[in-house]
């Protein structure tokens, strides 16, 4: 019977996962659809183009080296040296076809009896992650459209998709993570670990990539750049919503409970879930907390902005990533009212940088996913203090260890959020980028941003080549006479 019941438990685990992967798929194609919409119609081409071939790209780096990170840097440098992970490396016979049988190579960190679970679930779980992957690089892509060169963007993604954010999956998003173990770091639905890390990488690179040309007045003024789209836009954002549900349920570890609970008089087998830290929670109970921040978001990003669709839409989304860091825990109320409270930090927050530091970030990226995750994984660490971050483990944690298990606590959140913001995605991107920026790789000459970079890339079998946005055109002028 516990052989049959096992069966079922890797079974359901494997198709769970499966469906996870599907659903995230939307959030792809949103943010196509979203940044086509965004885009002015002569580089509407260049902007589809580069965030698809980031697809193949980071899926198979991500193949090679970053599922590999992932199993192997969790106590890298803090709690020791690289974990062995025999399943993740891409010349492991479980990282293909396999139906289960005894594998050739013996490892202490696998034994028999894991051969069948991994070859059942490894290429699921790996595609799990791989879309996360996606996702972060993606983040990166509407911020820098319309003036990048795609040779450039596609070296960036590989370093964002395939290294810097699975680094600090395997230190803060991984139940043995050595921020999780030592710190009481939290964040159970990503808000830094992949929204935070990407807005602070698509930051670095806008540093050195520069402003549109029109964005900012001669006297440093922001212009609006119109969208050519606002439709599309709606409609991505919409997908990317409901890619969003998938991203959740794959952030849980689906588990059948066979010990039972007390439900009135009798024990009980049930589907339950843990959290990526093997914590409890339920789908019941994300659901509520997901649908009360989005709300909350749309709320905020609509008054703020006194009712324009674009910071609406974009609040949602906002809303959402603030309070994943907490959304296992936090009641539902308090999921809307963080929400509310991140939108307004974004928001804020945007229209200020873009103000002081000349930054054009096209979509507003940087803040709604780098701002407001930041908010949130620190917003958490007030709010969950005290609750156990992890299973209990054998190490013991800088910041409030009880009985081998760190607990939750702000000085832990704030300082992994300043990790992956600053260390791992400002960082590395802008020093990259620099390094592009010098050979001359990074952004695309005056004259083909100016003529449009499907005009350049596409020559006369583009259907817009020559297109001039009416509404730009006085901006064209004036950039034309070097008044711009």
């Amino acid at each position: 019977m516990s052989g049959q019941l096992d069966s079922l438990m890797v079974i359901f685990t494997e198709f769970y996962y499966w469906v996870t992967v599907v659903l995230m798929f939307l959030i792809h194609v949103g943010f196509c659809v979203y940044e086509v919409g965004a885009s002015r119609r002569k580089n509407i081409q260049h902007t589809l183009m580069k965030n698809t071939m980031l697809i193949p790209l980071v899926t198979v780096t991500f193949f090679y080296f970053g599922w590999w990170i992932y199993f192997a840097f969790p106590h890298f440098p803090m709690m020791g040296g690289f974990l062995d992970a025999p399943w993740a490396v891409p010349w492991s016979e479980l990282m293909g076809t396999h139906m289960g049988g005894a594998i050739t190579v013996q490892t202490e960190s696998m034994n028999a009896a894991d051969h069948g679970w991994w070859a059942r679930i490894n290429g699921v779980f790996w595609a799990a992650f791989l879309l996360f992957s996606w996702t972060t690089a993606s983040i990166v892509s509407g911020a820098v459209i319309e003036r990048i060169k795609t040779q450039a963007f596609l070296i960036l993604v590989v370093l964002v998709g395939s290294c810097t954010w699975i680094i600090d999956a395997a230190w803060g998003w991984s139940w043995n993570g050595w921020m999780v173990q030592l710190w009481g770091f939290h964040d159970a639905y990503a808000s830094s670990v992949v929204h935070g890390i990407a807005g602070g990488s698509a930051l670095g690179v806008l540093v050195v990539l520069g402003p549109r040309l029109g964005k900012f007045a001669p006297d440093g003024t922001p212009r609006d750049i119109p969208q050519n789209n606002p439709w599309l836009v709606t409609v991505g954002l919409f997908l990317i919503y409901t890619g969003f549900w998938g991203f959740y349920a794959a952030c849980n570890i689906p588990i059948i409970d066979f010990e039972g609970v007390v439900m009135g008089s009798d024990k009980e087998a049930f589907f339950t879930a843990t959290n990526i830290y093997l914590t409890p929670t339920s789908l019941s109970a994300i659901t509520f907390n997901f649908l009360m921040s989005l709300s909350g978001g749309l709320m905020a990003g609509y008054v703020l902005s006194k009712g324009d669709p674009f910071w609406s839409y974009s609040g949602g989304l906002a809303g959402v990533i603030t309070a994943s860091a907490g959304n296992d825990l936090y009641h539902p109320v308090e999921a809307m009212v963080i929400a509310m409270v991140g939108v307004w930090i974004a928001y804020k927050m945007h229209h200020w940088v873009e103000r002081k530091f000349k930054i054009d970030d096209a979509v507003g990226a940087v803040a709604v996913h780098g701002y407001a995750g930041f908010a949130g994984t620190v917003i958490a660490g007030f709010m969950l203090w005290g609750y156990p971050s992890n299973v209990a483990y054998e190490a013991t944690g800088w910041f409030g260890n009880v009985d081998g298990v760190a607990q939750i606590n702000p000085i832990g959140n704030f300082l992994g959020a300043v990790l992956m913001f600053w260390g791992l995605g400002f960082l590395p991107c802008w020093l990259l980028a620099k390094l592009l920026d010098g050979l001359g790789w990074l952004r695309v000459p005056r004259e083909v941003e100016l003529a449009g970079l499907d005009t350049h890339d596409y020559g006369d079998a583009f259907p817009y080549h020559g297109y001039r946005d009416t509404a730009m055109e006085d901006i064209d002028r004036e950039i034309a006479k070097g008044q711009g």
